[in-house]
């Protein structure tokens, strides 16, 4: 029996998006597009942050827009692209009463101050028990200062469809697909194991690539994805291998020890 080589694909496009970031949008119809800031909640859903003066900024509820997130890996101080995701659906204000925790979901992805400046503005719109936060604090912030003139605002993508290119693969999910799935259950550590093996283990992983192929690989070589089905190699110029465990991880020591097999042998 052979084991599984990749994810599910819906959830291989989910486990991109919670990693990705928005750099494009533009809305279905009008000469309305630039460059956008923001993440991904939980759900999947792309959240803007858009400032007073740029074109979203003052936009209705239910415009259709897309959404470019795209997903990259540092190797070595240069940002290669694992993944462009463009996500189709109707944009809307995240009501005030979510607005910080849609600012906690994606302040990761947008280090930006003004991610604050919408959290305080929203705040002051909505009294302190209405507001929804994903773990209520010991004692209630002191309330911001008030805001002069227009805020920055947040804004949520209803997904529609989203179209993936990563890879060698490409396609269209339908919301459906895209929302039901989950990204790999361990998406945390894994790349926090594979941010490790690319800072300290890449001679080695070199070398245990070679000996897996039994041919010579290119020093410039880095892990590029790792789950609970298996990891991905990059190796210049442009080559990607996959690395299937023998059956899925089911945590993320488990999945820790199957990489460690791969570049130790020794130690299966």
């Amino acid at each position: 029996m052979h084991p599984v080589e990749a994810p599910p694909i819906a959830e291989r496009i989910r486990t991109l998006a919670a990693v990705a970031a928005p750099t494009h949008v533009s809305v279905a119809g009008a000469p309305l597009s630039g460059a956008a800031r923001g993440g991904v909640d939980a759900a999947g859903r792309p959240v803007l942050l858009v400032k007073p003066g740029e074109d979203l900024y003052g936009i209705a509820d239910e415009v259709v827009v897309t959404v470019d997130l795209v997903a990259i890996r540092d190797t070595g101080g240069r940002d290669r692209p694992r993944g462009l995701l463009k996500v189709q659906g109707w944009a809307q204000p995240v009501p005030d009463g979510e607005v910080r925790a849609a600012a906690v979901a994606i302040a990761d992805r947008c280090p930006d101050d003004d991610l604050l400046a919408a959290v305080d503005a929203a705040e002051q719109r909505v009294p302190p028990t209405l507001m929804v936060a994903p773990e209520p604090p010991a004692a209630p912030p002191a309330p911001g200062p008030p805001i002069a003139g227009p805020a920055p605002r947040l804004l949520r993508v209803d997904v529609a469809q989203v179209v993936y290119l990563t890879g060698q693969e490409s396609g269209v999910l339908d919301a459906e697909n895209y929302l039901d799935a989950s990204p790999d259950p361990f998406l945390d550590p894994a790349e926090r194991i594979l941010r490790h093996v690319n800072e300290w283990h890449r001679e080695q992983l070199a070398l245990a690539i070679a000996h897996l192929l039994g041919e010579p690989v290119s020093a410039d070589v880095w892990l590029w994805e790792l789950d609970r089905y298996g990891a991905t190699v990059w190796s210049a110029p442009d080559r990607l291998i996959r690395l299937p465990w023998p059956s899925p991880a089911a945590s993320a020591a488990e999945m820790e020890h199957a990489l460690s097999c791969v570049m130790c042998p020794r130690q299966r």
